[in-house]
């Protein structure tokens, strides 16, 4: 059953470590790529030496830490934006057809969130990126999809889940989105986004189309990009 073999970055954080739990169970041979191990996932380099799999989950992320640095903005954008952009660049060539590459977004790459400003950019350009490589890469029979999961209660959010919790706010658990990330790593479609939300299924999200042009002449016209 697919996938045989699986990459995951991030195995150090709870969604990781829940993904690996959920594909070895599965029979899934994991190897697991963490700043804690020595994998920069920023490091457009050390994605070289990395050999292909069956499934590439590009899971790293981080928050910013709000001090306002030039060096935490490069932080998040290496991580959450580098991190998939140079996992994608350095294994697709290499991926045999029917691989596929699954993204773990957020919600903030689809609507805004003032809390975290550079975390809502880094996660929409993620979601922009998977959805725009998916033409590129479904000729050659690879599939590109993100879960954009609400608040998980994992380490990263471990500061305001007693304030989540006091207000009967729901949290998801890092076993739901592994699975949420198995499904759409299995389906057959590409350039999805699926959102995991509480005590929902996950669910593709349906993007909403951009006016076309009044011009006589180019009504409903689609630019070749």
């Amino acid at each position: 059953m697919f996938p045989e073999t699986a990459i995951v970055t991030g195995v150090a954080g709870g969604i990781g470590r829940a993904l690996v739990a959920l594909l070895e169970s599965e029979g899934t041979d994991v190897r697991g790529l963490d700043l804690v191990e020595g994998f920069d996932v920023a490091d457009r380099a050390a994605w070289e030496a990395v050999e292909p799999a069956d499934l590439v989950c590009l899971n790293a992320g981080v928050l910013a830490t709000g001090d306002g640095s030039l060096e935490d903005y490069r932080r998040i954008l290496g991580v959450n934006v580098d991190g998939v952009v140079f996992g994608v660049q350095a294994l697709a060539p290499r991926m045999a057809a029917g691989s596929a590459f699954l993204v773990t977004a957020s919600l903030a790459g689809l609507i805004p969130m003032e809390s975290d400003p550079l975390y809502v950019l880094t996660k929409h350009a993620v979601v922009g990126y998977a959805r725009s490589m998916a033409p590129v890469l479904k000729p050659r029979g690879i599939r590109i999809n993100l879960v954009c999961p609400g608040i998980v209660r994992t380490p990263m959010t471990e500061d305001a889940q007693a304030e989540l919790d006091a207000a009967g706010f729901p949290l998801l658990q890092p076993e739901e989105i592994a699975a949420a990330i198995l499904a759409a790593g299995r389906s057959e479609e590409t350039g999805q986004a699926w959102v995991c939300q509480p005590g929902r299924e996950p669910l593709p999200f349906r993007f909403p189309n951009v006016p076309g042009p009044r011009v006589e002449g180019a009504v409903g016209m689609v630019p070749r990009l």
